[in-house]
């Protein structure tokens, strides 16, 4: 998507690590303009499946969902990265590895908002090796849901985990995949 192509290039900034700082735009003050062309985007790319249901993860991908939900008609569902005392009833788990904030935590979903019947887009705002797409499909699993695709805003290519869930089977589609990252520059592919 060349609207996001170019706010990465305007606004991004490369850190220390591979982090890719979007906190101007993405995931921390949001542009809500930009986030809705995202959602028309994601719509556009997965309006054939009989999605039913957006599944992400707190908080960053939130916001992203719901822009995506009302082009979806479709309620939105979040896992939880911390435990929580308004969960009630049964909740999905997975452990999670967060490469931003370089730590393990269990991800909670309750049961009562997932089930067989739900055909599921997943939604995040990045994807670096994967972790935290793969605790959200173990979620999908337990439940029993159909997971229909998954929209990325930001892939980082050059870390794999895009590929390996492409090689698995999923389809998946990110709106913007870098292929190399440096301090002064960042290189999509094409």
């Amino acid at each position: 998507m060349r609207l996001l192509e170019e706010r990465i290039l305007e606004q991004g900034q490369v850190r220390p690590g591979n982090v890719l700082k979007v906190d101007c735009f993405l995931n921390h003050q949001i542009d809500v303009e930009l986030l809705d062309e995202i959602g028309k985007e994601f719509y556009r790319l997965f309006q054939d499946q009989p999605i039913n249901k957006i599944v992400t993860i707190e908080a960053s991908g939130i916001a992203i969902a719901c822009m995506a939900a009302q082009h979806f008609h479709v309620p939105v569902v979040f896992a939880k990265k911390a435990k929580s005392l308004n969960i009630d009833g049964d909740v999905y788990t997975s452990n999670v590895h967060s490469f931003t904030y370089g730590k393990d935590y269990t991800i909670t979903l309750a049961k009562k908002f997932l089930s067989e019947e739900d055909h599921v887009l997943l939604i995040d705002d990045f994807l670096a090796n994967g972790k935290a797409l793969h605790g959200l499909i173990d979620v999908c699993r337990q439940a029993r849901a159909t997971v229909e695709g998954i929209g990325i805003c930001i892939e980082k290519g050059f870390q794999g985990g895009g590929d390996a869930l492409r090689e698995a089977g999923y389809h998946l589609e990110s709106l913007a995949i870098i292929d190399r990252m440096f301090e002064n520059s960042i290189e999509f592919r094409k």
